[in-house]
């Protein structure tokens, strides 16, 4: 099925390349803010999708018909490389594992690091049932085509440490790889939520109101960490509780897990959220101790709203985090570690940090951003 509508803006146009769009995920709250920002600077968008429901403006819908998550892939990029073959666009900025666009912005980092750091928390017959899976084999493929591609142009990482990943792995130019980092709405996400939000959430969760809250944000447990926060939950004192928003297919064995090291009164599974901001303004702290995570946005939200952050050493978001001054870094499978820095984050203490932590991001708004795109599709149109 292909649904297509006529892009906006008067300036270059650019095609947006997202598969599905998730109201809850990151990276489609990313895609969300960069329509919005760049279309405001005149840039003509059009989205190029296989799905995109919450979407309420211009988008090419590509989905061609697949059975599982391999054919689904391969199909759509396919569908999208000979759409943009036909139809005449200024630059095409993917954010899939495509070899035919212009600009590629690894929001999802590298996923052959991925595999890496997820291999050091599985058990032997597990990393084998990854190096067989033939998902897994296709987009390590995708990847090695879509960065040694000679039509990539540009490379978006925002953090360095995606940067070097791909320079060091695939022996991209580093000419090519330009540092944008995501972008936080401070007018949106801030400390004032607290006096709006706070005391409604905590009384409908039953938490109580002078609990210590560490909120957890983020969908997919196994890679950001859950694990590894209720095994330092049950090592901390028992006023401390978390709070745990968005959508995991085994967050049922997380529920049991919990009710196993015995801290199941004190964590709230509160499932996905299309507002996290309430859940926010109920905590004292955010934690997110992913084995992978290249930049989440779910960090720079709590920080914008004045929260500490504490995660890990293969986290993007450890780049701003200033060691016991806004937050702590710890390795993603450090347990007793991860305990020690929930422990030093009592209210009065988190409330400093956090404060530290808003300052940290408030050059990361979206009219920012949106500059420093502006500015590299100039740089690549003029060549």
């Amino acid at each position: 099925m292909i649904v297509t509508a006529p892009a906006r803006g008067t300036g270059p146009r650019v095609a947006l390349v997202r598969s599905r769009y998730n109201p809850y995920g990151g990276a489609e709250r990313f895609v969300s803010n960069a329509i919005a920002a760049l279309s405001g600077q005149g840039v003509s968008l059009t989205i190029v999708t296989r799905r995109w429901d919450a979407h309420d403006g211009t988008a090419v819908v590509l989905d061609p018909f697949y059975l599982g998550s391999l054919w689904r892939d391969r199909g759509f990029a396919r569908a999208v490389c000979r759409h943009v073959a036909r139809k005449h666009y200024d630059l095409v900025q993917s954010h899939e594992r495509i070899a035919c666009c212009d600009v590629y912005r690894a929001g999802d980092g590298v996923h052959a690091e991925w595999l890496r750091q997820r291999a050091r928390a599985q058990s032997g017959l597990q990393r084998l049932a990854t190096a067989a899976n033939p998902h897994h084999r296709y987009l390590l493929a995708a990847e090695r085509a879509l960065f040694t591609s000679p039509r990539l142009r540009a490379v978006i990482c925002n953090s360095e440490m995606v940067r070097g990943e791909i320079a060091q792995r695939f022996g991209t130019d580093r000419a090519k790889l330009t540092l944008i980092r995501n972008s936080v709405d401070g007018e949106r996400f801030h400390p004032g939520l607290r006096a709006e939000f706070r005391a409604g959430v905590r009384q409908q969760l039953k938490i109580p109101e002078a609990a210590n809250v560490v909120a957890y944000v983020g969908s997919g447990f196994e890679r950001k960490g859950v694990g590894v926060l209720l095994e330092a939950l049950a090592r901390v004192e028992p006023g401390t509780w978390a709070l745990v928003v968005g959508a995991d297919k085994r967050a049922a064995r997380y529920a049991q897990r919990a009710q196993a090291l015995g801290i199941a009164e004190r964590v709230r599974f509160v499932g996905a959220a299309s507002d996290v901001r309430p859940y926010y303004a109920a905590a004292d702290s955010f934690a997110l101790p992913s084995l992978y995570d290249p930049f989440p946005n779910a960090a720079l939200e709590a920080m914008a709203c004045g929260l500490p952050v504490v995660t890990s050493t293969k986290c993007g978001t450890s780049e701003l985090v200033r060691e016991g001054e806004n937050g702590f870094v710890r390795d993603a499978l450090d347990v007793p570690g991860l305990a020690d820095a929930l422990a030093k984050l009592d209210p009065s203490t988190a409330r400093r940090l956090g404060e530290a932590a808003r300052e940290t991001v408030a050059t990361l708004t979206p009219e920012a951003m949106a500059r420093e795109y502006i500015d590299l599709y100039a740089r690549l149109l003029r060549k």
